[in-house]
């Protein structure tokens, strides 16, 4: 996949587009909103991301079954009204977010839940927009933010395939094709046993878009997988340090983990290199250090090279190995001493 799209300052598809996820990691304060913005700069993300909605504009005050989270999540018994009041990023702090960011070096873009969230965004000049898993189903949300013409990045973690190729037709009917799809596991934090990241490349193939992972496991190894495995785009969530608790901090990074995940996908990105077989300056150098063809005891001038004087060994200064079963039976031109590499003027003209 050679796409290119450009988000904020960044090209994705140069390398791995790294995105911090704040979601509600700012337990309430916007002083520790901005800190996390700073965070996510100083471990070397290339974009910080929040979300915009509020408890209404994403479900409704009710506390019957259908409104109550599952048993065994994080968040089990609390009602949903409950959990994304405390969750959610108050509107009037997003000015002053996205403005720290632009003023620190790092893109600033958000996931909207509904069609005002957009329009609230789009005077905000974000970059792009996020869609999550379980938004992949709202067509309506879809069409308004890829009808920005931004670049539109949607999470897969609940969809069919029959979903993703709507939400897909859905961007591309609205004359864009700046679309990113992202592998995701919708648990948290998410089980090792469902990442599956073999979808990377095969959503690539089937959709031809680029494609990436927003990981919900715990530590960097599956987003260091994802990365060798083609992902263009990693999102991770990121809290200041889960000691401080909050919705999210269950399955967030530290500061220090998510930098020493960016510096992981780094060093795989260069260790992956390209394909070619042309040699390196050091590469050729060190061919000094191959096998050749040496005498290994002294050798009087017209004494026949044999399988006694004369040997393959290390260094290379002297002939090809391949020329070994050619010299055998020659005559040598000179007295040769051992410890000499052998070089074709050793060798008597027959």
């Amino acid at each position: 996949m050679d796409k290119r799209i450009k988000i904020g300052t960044k090209t994705v598809g140069d390398g791995a587009y790294i995105i911090a996820e704040m979601s509600g990691n700012h337990n309430g304060s916007l002083e520790r909103a901005l800190a996390i913005v700073d965070a996510a700069k100083a471990a070397g993300a290339d974009a910080i991301k929040i979300q915009t909605y509020t408890a209404d504009t994403i479900t409704l005050k009710c506390d019957n079954e259908y409104f109550r989270t599952q048993d065994g999540s994080l968040w089990e018994g609390r009602t949903l009204y409950d959990v994304y009041d405390e969750a959610h990023t108050p509107w009037e702090w997003h000015q002053a977010i996205f403005d720290h960011a632009a003023k620190i070096g790092i893109d600033c873009f958000s996931t909207p839940f509904d069609l005002t969230a957009v329009d609230f965004l789009e005077n905000l000049s974000a970059p792009a927009y996020k869609i999550a898993s379980y938004e992949i189903a709202d067509i309506p949300l879809i069409r308004k933010a890829a009808g920005t013409h931004k670049p539109v990045i949607i999470s897969t973690g609940i969809a069919t395939l029959s979903e993703i190729d709507r939400a897909v037709t859905v961007c591309r009917e609205e004359g864009n094709d700046d679309i990113i799809l992202l592998k995701c596991t919708s648990a948290y934090p998410a089980p090792y046993s469902d990442m599956n990241l073999r979808m990377i490349g095969s959503m690539a193939e089937t959709f031809g878009c680029i494609t990436g992972l927003s990981d919900h496991s715990m530590g960097p190894e599956v987003a260091v997988a994802a990365v060798a495995l083609g992902a263009k785009v990693i999102e991770k969530h990121l809290t200041l340090d889960r000691a401080d608790g909050g919705v999210d901090s269950g399955f967030s990074m530290n500061v220090d983990e998510f930098a020493e995940m960016v510096s992981q996908i780094r060093n795989v990105e260069q260790a992956l290199g390209g394909v070619t077989y042309a040699l390196t300056e050091k590469q050729k150098e060190g061919r000094r250090f191959g096998r050749s063809l040496f005498v290994c005891r002294d050798i009087k001038a017209g004494e026949k090279f044999s399988e006694k004087n004369i040997k393959s060994v290390r260094p290379a200064f002297g002939l090809a190995t391949e020329h070994y079963y050619d010299i055998l039976g020659r005559t040598a031109a000179a007295d040769i001493k051992a410890g000499t590499p052998l070089k074709w003027e050793h060798i008597g003209r027959e």
